[in-house]
């Protein structure tokens, strides 16, 4: 909903415009006259209204508007409402943690997808029972209904308001550059002006205050019983094991009861479906001590299923024009530092190796040596094999593919099964086009993207498009290139159908970029692949190509991740799946159980049959009772079970069993066969009977 405030002093009728994901707001909820200047109290009664945006920047509600603002409600339950509504709900949880530990310092508390977190330091760390007294805590703070207080303040002003505050202090010293300050600093000081929030209660007195840039909730009592905390874990201050380790303490926050429900019940969901707990129980992949952390190594039938998608993939890439390469895990320092990986992304790489020095009897150095180190990226390897000699514009675009592991020196508390890992492979691939071409290619880039994660089962996405803002020293590149790549980005967005946000002053600072995001079954939403433009890696390397006129000209990179990370991608579709994948991903697609010993060398016959046509096929001649078997199986979530008796034997036919329970009795075994096939190369997701019919 927007409108525009008329010329000061004239009463008029509001216009209302509703936009996606808002709650509509009722005409009888509206004033029908409104004077300026007004504050969003007056022009936004509803109580589903908790913020404004004006001009384009989010703002309290209680801030005053003129007529010829552009102003914008936001309502509780929309993105940016429920982000506000978190934020608000971590100052709530610090205020109470200062009520109860008063000597407990203060770091940053931003909000986060589906929640929230603060850390502070405290003298010893926090329990579950410190958690149920902070939570009775908060809820007094939320009856309270304190009101949240923008005040503009001095530097030297929040010094002295925050002198008992050291990690605030540390904020205040790094104004204007809050990106290199922590993650979730943004929340609190920025490039602009100091702000503190005080937390005023009825009877106007300031009960607790904390820097913050806001906006926040008109009053605590909005923040309501739909929020909860929700675990307990170590931080280190900015991110660096430098730095003092903090506790943090984890939240959730929605507009109402049942949101908070409904949230819990995904929670649940998630959990069983959790890929650590399913890669263990199934068999796929483990990360052994003795290698270390972050680093996974992939048992048997995981190997199947990432051999699958491997495969699967390189095919499609063939067939889509792409030529797959092969580089090192390893380089010398050099290459990283024209791409510039070792001045932006240093504390993201391995310590360097130290190789080719030579020393002579006494120990002394004769030969420097040189400093490798483990790849970070593909994309500095993949430019050096275009520059390998001169290129034509008939030889673009160049489309190189390439699985390549890369490592990436995360901290340890970062480490999450496969999703977050020290060593992973990247389905990379990096196209070199003509500026003519950007478009086109980004377009064929996006549509084989959508196509092939389609054929992994996922089907619900949407876009966002990563530009640059009006802040001009914050980027490379003419105001032209700009332009022509946003837009030509923006109408292959646009082209595809899919929903798009556009996010000024998220793009990489040389070039704009689409981000895929897709849904799972439980309604979690996975960045997925990333189309980004990229002029600065072929200025850097000095790339060339010659053009129809004879001129030497630059290319434009497109870096184009498939699934990112292949173990993410995995972890991803295993939880999407609760492990049970479609019958062509299944590391074992049948297995075949005869009701008693003596069928089981019918069922033989028939296994080598499907065998021979490339299905994964056994049969289960264990001691086990039948019933055993089928139990077993099912646990493993076997697509497909082949029951074999008297009956079957006599009669050239096979029973299927599904993963559900139920069965199809007496086919014939070429038709059984036909069905197993055909639901293998339809990529076909076979969990009952009806599923094979």
């Amino acid at each position: 909903m927007r409108h525009r405030a008329c010329r000061p002093g004239h009463a008029r009728r509001v216009a209302w415009i509703r936009p996606i994901q808002e709650t509509a707001l009722t005409d009888a909820a509206l004033p029908s006259e409104q004077t300026y200047p007004a504050d969003g109290f007056a022009l936004f009664p509803d109580r589903s209204v908790i913020a404004l945006r004006v001009n384009g920047e989010l703002k309290d509600l209680a801030t005053t508007v003129t007529a010829n603002d552009d102003v914008e409600p936001v309502t509780i339950d929309s993105p940016e409402g429920l982000s506000i509504l978190r934020h608000s709900t971590a100052h709530v949880l610090a205020q109470a943690v200062q009520r109860v530990k008063p000597q407990a310092n203060l770091g940053i508390g931003p909000p986060i997808t589906d929640g929230f977190y603060y850390d502070f330091r405290v003298d010893e760390p926090f329990t579950p029972d410190d958690l149920k007294v902070i939570k009775k805590e908060m809820e007094r703070i939320v009856r309270e209904n304190q009101r949240f207080v923008r005040r503009v303040v001095s530097d030297d002003e929040a010094r002295a308001e925050l002198a008992h505050e050291p990690f605030k202090l540390e904020l205040v010293g790094l104004k204007g550059g809050s990106s290199e300050a922590a993650e979730g600093a943004s929340v609190e000081v920025g490039a602009g002006e100091l702000t503190i929030y005080d937390n005023v209660d009825r009877d106007g007195e300031t009960v607790w205050k904390d820097l913050c840039r806001g906006p926040h909730v008109p009053g605590t009592r909005l923040i309501g019983n739909g929020w909860d905390l929700t675990r307990i874990a170590g931080a280190y201050w900015r991110g660096s094991e430098k730095n003092p380790q903090l506790q943090r303490i984890y939240g959730t926050a929605w507009a109402t009861k049942d949101d908070l429900r409904a949230y819990q019940h995904r929670l649940e969901e998630a959990a069983k479906r959790d890929h650590r707990k399913l890669g263990k129980e199934l068999d796929l992949f483990s990360f052994p001590d003795e290698i270390g952390s972050g680093l996974s190594v992939w048992h048997p039938r995981g190997g199947i299923i990432r051999g699958e998608m491997e495969q699967h993939a390189r095919r499609r890439h063939i067939e889509g024009g792409y030529t797959y390469v092969y580089t090192p895990h390893i380089s010398k320092q050099d290459l990283f530092l024209t791409s510039n990986h070792l001045v932006t992304y240093k504390d993201g790489m391995f310590p360097p190796i130290v190789m080719d020095e030579e020393r002579d009897a006494d120990g002394h150095v004769t030969k420097q040596g040189q400093d490798y180190y483990l790849k970070p990226m593909n994309c500095p390897m993949h430019i050096l094999i275009y520059k390998e000699r001169g290129r034509s514009y008939r030889e673009l675009p160049m489309r190189l593919a390439e699985n390549g592991t890369v490592y990436r020196n995360e901290l340890s508390g970062a480490l999450h099964g496969l999703t977050r890992v020290r060593g992973f492979t990247q389905d990379d691939s990096h196209l070199f086009v003509t500026p003519e071409q950007l478009e086109t290619e980004a377009t064929r880039v996006l549509e084989f993207v959508i196509s092939m994660l389609r054929d992994f089962g996922l089907d619900d996405f949407e876009l966002e498009l990563s530009m640059r803002d009006d802040e001009k020293s914050k980027w490379i590149g003419s105001d032209e290139f700009w332009e022509y790549s946003t837009n030509a980005l923006r109408n292959v967005a646009v082209a595809s159908g899919l929903k798009l946000t556009e996010v000024p002053g998220e793009a990489a600072f040389y070039g704009p970029k689409i981000d895929l995001k897709t849904r799972d079954a439980i309604g979690r939403t996975w960045q997925l692949s990333t189309v980004q433009v990229d002029p600065n890696l072929p200025e850097r390397f000095e790339l060339e190509y010659t053009d129809r006129d004879g001129q030497k000209k630059r290319p434009i990179m497109i870096h184009r991740a498939l699934f990112g990370s292949i173990e993410r991608f995995f972890a991803i579709l295993l939880e999407h799946y609760a492990g049970a994948f479609p019958v062509w991903l299944s590391p074992v697609q049948v297995v075949a159980v005869p009701v008693a010993e003596e069928y089981g060398e019918y069922l033989d016959g028939i296994v080598a049959h499907l065998r021979a046509q490339g299905v994964r096929a056994e049969v289960d001649h264990s001691d086990d009772r039948m019933q055993k078997k089928i139990r077993t199986h099912t646990t493993q979530k076997v697509p497909l079970q082949l029951i074999a008796g008297e009956q079957d034997r006599a009669g050239g036919t096979v029973s299927f069993r599904f993963r559900d329970g139920t069965q199809l009795n007496g086919i014939p075994v070429d038709e059984a066969v036909a069905r197993i096939t055909g639901a293998i190369a339809a990529r076909t997701l076979v969990d009952t009977a009806e599923d094979l019919a």
